[in-house]
């Protein structure tokens, strides 16, 4: 059996990147993307690939990295600004792009491949997809297919204990930049990049107990963008915060045990979420697709061994990246405690969160800064 007609929920990076590359392999089949949402919109600002995230893209599809690639910002460091002192993390690279702009790109790819692309069109059961040979959903976080049939695909969900709110800003930051400021009502940090010539994201966080002081439990978004553009006037220097759906959130940990069910399959958000904090979740949803289309040209007669291929080849990957995700989560949840550190040590304290890297590899990896701590450390000894 081929599986000729697809339908794809979510026309998000995941689905509509299913869809081009479906298409572009196999022409004569029939694919129907459905996005609830009008073509064109879309929430938050920037979206982050760390250093090597685009490296599959280069080996599977240089055609999609070329076209991102030329829209995207780069920059080779991160800088930690604690206490007012600038702490560069050199050799940590990352890339960013508007998410609207990588959205119209994998439209235009999908469209251009002879996807058929249904914005405005909401999907209110599975059973208005009958007929279809295969369902890959990837309708994020609250996908309708995963939260159809939860026990059997195995789902949990938690969540973080921080808050968080995701901004644009039209101030340029050179590098990706973490803030870290002590207030009045408590700590609070923000993860900001560019993602344009003009603009950048501004993610604010802080824990549950400063979120409460603050009453951003009673105030608008307005009155929060306010307030934030107060508590981070310094790094801003002017520029207003800019909002779209910028509420306060917790971070959601979904996960599922088993990764398809029938003629159904999770990918991206809809199957596994990855904190911000390592800029993956995008990169890790088209990998996922990637391996699905993969996996489906290695069996085309055979849906259930296709679906059970394509779990057993990307699961280990995606578990190491999520323990990864969940190991620097947990070192923002404590940031307020880091950041009784002096400016070097609260850098070290960062660099190395994942517990993944020792001194020598990050001698290799961030030669000046490493310098820079260990004549410090060395000082410091000196002088006890």
């Amino acid at each position: 059996m081929r599986f000729s007609r697809i339908a794809v929920l979510g026309g998000g990076p995941a689905g509509l990147y299913f869809a081009t590359l479906w298409k572009r392999r196999h022409p004569e089949d029939h694919v129907d993307v459905f996005e609830q949402n009008p073509e064109g919109a879309t929430w938050g600002f920037g979206v982050v690939f760390s250093d090597k995230a685009l490296d599959f893209l280069r080996a599977d599809d240089p055609e999609t990295e070329q076209a991102v690639s030329a829209r995207m910002e780069t920059w080779r460091d991160i800088t930690l600004v604690h206490r007012g002192e600038r702490v560069v993390l050199d050799g940590v690279g990352f890339s960013a792009v508007g998410r609207l702009d990588f959205i119209t790109q994998l439209t235009e790819g999908a469209r251009s491949a002879g996807a058929n692309l249904h914005f405005g069109k909401l999907v209110r059961s599975v059973d208005e997809l009958a007929g279809y040979d295969l369902i890959v959903a990837a309708d994020g976080i609250n996908s309708l297919v995963r939260r159809s049939f939860e026990g059997d695909f195995a789902t949990s969900l938690s969540y973080d204990h921080n808050k968080f709110a995701w901004y644009g800003t039209t101030k340029r930051f050179e590098t990706l930049t973490q803030t870290f400021v002590e207030s009045e009502f408590g700590s609070f940090n923000a993860h900001h990049y560019r993602y344009s010539p003009t603009m950048s994201t501004f993610i604010v966080e802080c824990d549950r107990t400063t979120w409460l002081r603050a009453g951003f439990a009673e105030k608008t978004e307005e009155e929060s963008k306010a307030f934030c553009e107060k508590v981070f006037a310094d790094a801003l220097e002017g520029h207003p915060l800019v909002t779209n759906k910028s509420v306060w959130r917790n971070f959601p940990w979904l996960w599922n045990d088993r990764w398809s069910h029938r003629n159904m399959v999770l990918v991206g958000d809809a199957l596994h979420t990855a904190h911000f904090s390592i800029g993956s979740g995008t990169r890790l949803a088209l990998e996922d697709v990637i391996a699905l289309v993969d996996a489906l040209d290695a069996e085309p007669g055979n849906l259930r061994r296709a679906l059970e291929r394509y779990e057993a080849v990307r699961r280990p990957v995606v578990e190491k990246l999520v323990k990864a995700a969940r190991t620097s989560a947990a070192w923002y949840e404590r940031f307020a405690e880091h950041m009784k550190l002096e400016p070097l040590d609260f850098g070290y304290s960062y660099i190395t969160r994942s517990g993944r890297i020792d001194d020598n590899q990050l001698r290799a990896m961030s030669p000046r800064f490493m310098a820079r701590y260990d004549a410090n450390s060395l000082a410091s000894t000196h002088s006890r």
